[in-house]
This record gives structure tokens, sequence and C-alpha cells, in this order.
């Protein structure tokens, strides 16, 4: 399947109740977004429209991977970081690809996407990013030219008894 990636597209009700379902779906299929299945889109929407809010205010960005129809099926939200020392790096944000679509290069395409989006931003040096350990994503972003460079043990709980490490990773824009 063809994706299009587009940075900063216009936040229409679709793409916002696509994104939302995106979301639900990528949560529900056990991807470490921010959720524990299971969600509905109502669950999510409240965060949805955080980072819509800040894209509003100038404060984040998006690029989202759409199919031929419009349907969102990969995002990612880059903050720029406000504090005065640190204004050289980027955040990334609930970066998802829908589960159907998982292990065909869609995410890979993605954070090209995103180092695209950063190396296009005046100053940015590099790129941050968490993870949940035990699913896996340290070894995808590792793979895309990330490198750990913290952990902390079980920061987030996703059930009783079932603690994560809470991972971040570091990739230097060249």
């Amino acid at each position: 399947m063809s994706v299009r990636f587009d940075l900063d597209p216009s936040v229409t009700p679709e793409l916002r109740d696509g994104i939302c379902s995106l979301w639900a779906d990528v949560s529900n299929a056990g991807g470490a977004v921010g959720f524990v299945p299971p969600v509905t889109g109502e669950d999510i929407r409240p965060e949805l429209i955080r980072h819509l809010a800040a894209m509003a205010e100038g404060r984040a960005r998006l690029v989202v991977g759409r199919d031929a129809d419009g349907t969102p099926l990969a995002t990612a939200f880059l903050y720029e970081n406000t504090h005065r020392l640190m204004r050289h790096w980027l955040w990334v944000y609930s970066v998802m690809v829908h589960p159907s679509l998982q292990g065909q290069g869609v995410g890979r395409a993605l954070m090209a996407a995103v180092e695209d989006a950063a190396r296009g931003t005046e100053g940015i040096r590099a790129i941050r990013l968490t993870c949940r350990g035990g699913t896996g994503a340290d070894r995808f972003y590792a793979s895309c030219g990330y490198k750990e460079v913290g952990r902390v043990p079980d920061a987030i709980k996703v059930g009783d008894d079932d603690y994560r490490d809470d991972v971040t990773m570091w990739h230097e824009l060249h």
C-alpha cells in the first residue's frame, strides 16, 4: 500500500476523526502510545485535542501518513523544546502506524519524514523521544539511527504488577 506523508496538514474534522480512530486501533492492538487496551475514540480524544491545540498555538507540528483516500495510517507529533538551553532539539510524541501496515516499511518511512521535518526546522540538531520498554520499540528506533541514552526502570504502569521501563532515545541530525 502506498502511504503519502505530509507535514502540517490542514486539520479537518475528517483528519481529526481519522487520527482518533488510528490511535484507538493502535492502542487496542497493543501499541505503546499512551493507553492500555481496551480504549475507544472517546478515551483518546482529550489527548488528541491537546496535541491539536498545541499545533494551533504553533507549539507542535504533525507528520501524517495517509492512503490514497486520505485515511490517516501513521502519525508523529513534533514539539520544539521551550527550554532556552535546549532549543536545538525536538521531542517526538505519539508515533504510530496502523497495525495492518506494521512490518511493511511504513514505520521507517514515517521516521524518515520526521527526520526531514526536523532537518527543515532552523537550528535543530537532534530528535528525542521516549518509548515503553518490553515492546521492541527501542530496537525499532535503534534500527532507524536512534541510540538509547536513558532508561527509568518500572516508570510506566500498564497493569497490576506490570511495570515497564521508560526508554529515552536520541537521534543526532548530521
